[in-house]
């Protein structure tokens, strides 16, 4: 099993952008390959997404998935992915 994890940077009501990011990202992580769950959490400033796939490529695969659902449907937010990483 991989994981994907990743940190964003934001300002705003995180309860909202997580609701948005339920209702848009998962749905898309859910229909590709190899996805078996997905987390999000949010502090004052930070929210942390992990989300964990069969393989390294399909948590590849999903990494894009989200950097491109992110640039599509979040920019103009203030919301910055500060790090990703596979493992």
């Amino acid at each position: 099993m991989h994981g994907r994890f990743a940190k964003y940077s934001y300002s705003g009501d995180a309860q909202e952008l997580a609701a948005r990011v339920e209702e848009g990202l998962l749905p898309i992580f859910q229909s590709q390959p190899g996805f078996k769950a997905y987390s999000v959490m949010a502090t004052e400033d930070t929210i942390l997404s992990f989300s964990a796939w069969s393989s390294a490529a399909d948590a590849e695969a999903a990494n894009e998935a989200a950097a491109a659902w992110v640039a599509e449907n979040l920019s103009g937010d203030d919301i910055e992915l500060k790090t990703a990483k596979i493992g």
